[in-house]
C-alpha cells in the first residue's frame, strides 16, 4: 500500500523533505518551525494498524521521554514565579519525601531516585498517589548529585507532584492551562479519537530496548510493568493515566512550538548546563540541564524510546519535531537533521 504523505515544504528546505520521505514509518510527522514560523510540516501513513485512518496534523502520539522537558518546564514556571527554589530540597514542597535531593538534582537527573522501589503492575500507572507514595518513602540509590542515571520512569512523578505540592492543580492540568500546546498528559475523551496506535518496527523491539539483565536501563524501564507493551500503551487506560516520564500525547507541530516558545523568552530556559559525565541509564557521557539534553553542537532537546523527539537549534533558530508510532531507532531522525540548512 503506497503511504499517504501530504505538507508544506518552504523554499531552502527541500531536502528536510525528502530525508522525511525517503522511510516512511507508516505514520510519522515532522515540523520545523524557524524564527517560530513554519518552513517544514509533513504527514505520512495512517493512525491505525489496519491503515484505514491517514496521519493528521492534528494526530496524536506517545511520544515516551521526548515528554519529559514538557514536566520540567511546568516546574520551572514555578521556579520563574518565585514559587520554587531550584537548591531547595525537594522535602521543602513535599514534606513526606526522604530522599535528601534537590529540586535541581531532580530535574537533572542526578537525584539518585532512577527506579520506583515496590513491584507494581501496569494498573500502578493510573493510580498517581501509589507511586509517589512508594518514591517518597525510599532511599537513594546513590548520593544525590554525584550519579546521573536517566530516570526513565519516576522522572514525571517527582516532578509532577512537585508541581501538584506547590501550584495545587494535577501536573496534567497544570501542563494544558499554563502551556496550552498540541499536547498532553490524562487525556481527554475527546482526544482519545486523534491517537495513533503504536506498533514496533520489528516482534523483537521489546527485547532489544530492555537493557542488560540487572543494569541500571533494565531496572528503570521494567517496573511498574507494561511500558513497552503495546497492549498497555495503546490502551484507553494508559491514555487517561499520567505518566510524565513518558506518556506525553503530542503532535509535533506541539512540540516543536514548545521549542520555539522557549527560543524566543516566552518560556523559562531549560538549556542550562548541570552535569556532565557517563550517565548509567544511557550509557555514555551526557549533559544534562533542566529535564533537556545539550549536544555538542550547541542543539538540545530531548528524544524518546522508539525514535520520537523535540529539540532546538538556537544559533540556526529552528525548532524541531518529529513523532512516529512505528517504534524503532532514530535513523529517521539523523536524516532529517542531517539535511537540515546550514
Amino acid at each position: 500500500m503506497v503511504p499517504f504523505m501530504d505538507g508544506f515544504i518552504a523554499p531552502g528546505f527541500a531536502a528536510v523533505g525528502e530525508a522525511f520521505a525517503i522511510e516512511p514509518r507508516g505514520g510519522s510527522a515532522l515540523t520545523v518551525l524557524r524564527d517560530g514560523e513554519p518552513v517544514v510540516e509533513l504527514v505520512e501513513g495512517w493512525r491505525d494498524e489496519a491503515r484505514t485512518a491517514p496521519w493528521q496534523p492534528n494526530t496524536l502520539v506517545n511520544v515516551y521521554s521526548t515528554g519529559k522537558p514538557v514536566i520540567a518546564m511546568a516546574a520551572m514556571i514555578l521556579v520563574a514565579r518565585g514559587l520554587v527554589d531550584l537548591d531547595a530540597l525537594m522535602s521543602t514542597y513535599w514534606t513526606s519525601f526522604q530522599t535528601p535531593a534537590s529540586v535541581r538534582q531532580v530535574l537533572s537527573h542526578t537525584a539518585g531516585l532512577p527506579f520506583f522501589p515496590v513491584p507494581r503492575t501496569a494498573s500502578a500507572f493510573s493510580d498517581w498517589d501509589l507511586l509517589c507514595g512508594d518514591l517518597a518513602a525510599t532511599s537513594p540509590e546513590w548520593e544525590p548529585g554525584t550519579v546521573a542515571a536517566e530516570h526513565a520512569l519516576t522522572y514525571g512523578h517527582l516532578v509532577g507532584e512537585l508541581v501538584r505540592r506547590v501550584d495545587g492543580r494535577p501536573p496534567a492540568r497544570f501542563v494544558a492551562e499554563e502551556l496550552g500546546f498540541d499536547f498532553g498528559f490524562a487525556l481527554a475523551d475527546a482526544d482519545l479519537a486523534r491517537c495513533a496506535d503504536l506498533e514496533f518496527d520489528r516482534p523483537d523491539w521489546p527485547q532489544r530496548n530492555a537493557g542488560e539483565p540487572d543494569s541500571p536501563k533494565s531496572r528503570a524501564i521494567s517496573n511498574p510493568e507494561g511500558a513497552r507493551d503495546l497492549s498497555v500503551v495503546n490502551s484507553t487506560a494508559w491514555r487517561q493515566a499520567t505518566v510524565p516520564a513518558v506518556n506525553l500525547h503530542a503532535s509535533a507541530t506541539g512540540i516543536a512550538r514548545f521549542y520555539a516558545a522557549i527560543l524566543d523568552g516566552s518560556l523559562p530556559s531549560l538549556a542550562v548546563p548541570q552535569f556532565t559525565g557517563p550517565d548509567l541509564f544511557i550509557g555514555e557521557e551526557t549533559t544534562w540541564g533542566l529535564g533537556v539534553q545539550l549536544e555538542p553542537d550547541g542543539t538540545w532537546g530531548h528524544g524518546g524510546l522508539g525514535g520520537s523527539a523535540g529539540y532546538a537549534d538556537p544559533a540556526r533558530g529552528l525548532a524541531i519535531a518529529y513523532v512516529t508510532r512505528r517504534l524503532g531507532d532514530f535513523a529517521a531522525l539523523d536524516r532529517i537533521d542531517a539535511a537540515l540548512p546550514r
